[in-house]
């Protein structure tokens, strides 16, 4: 069992900047593919990042066209962490922020919320224009 605790949400202007964090617990945390996804108002729950183990002594990130460039992912595993930095940010990016995890994903499933296991309570991010 993981469980997560999203932080760093709150009210910027636009063209701001943000840093939501994700503890988890549990001794394996760097085993799981973490990701971002967020839920705007009366919308879908999105996907917005994602990184996990690329097999390679690296990890892969991934993003969604709207916020590649924008925002970034990374996590420490030291601290049983994940991050999300978001600059620029823009009003159409207002919405619950949620961090997931999850094993045994593979292909399209890191970009599919239903094929994470475990998720926090969401964090709100609100851009202003």
């Amino acid at each position: 069992q993981v469980q997560l605790v999203e932080s760093g949400g709150g009210l910027v202007q636009a063209g701001g900047s943000l840093r939501l964090s994700c503890a988890a617990s549990g001794r394996t945390f760097s085993s799981y593919a973490m990701g971002w996804f967020r839920q705007a108002p009366g919308k879908e729950r999105d996907f917005v990042a994602t990184t996990r183990w690329s097999g390679q002594n690296t990890y892969y990130t991934d993003y969604a066209d709207s916020v590649k460039g924008r925002f970034t992912i990374s996590r420490d595993n030291a601290k049983n962490t994940v991050y999300l930095q978001m600059n620029s940010l823009k009003p159409e990016d207002t919405a619950v922020y949620y961090c997931a995890a999850g094993t045994g994903l593979c292909g399209s499933s890191y970009y599919i919320d239903r094929s994470y296991d475990f998720w926090g309570q969401g964090t709100q991010v609100t851009v202003s224009s």
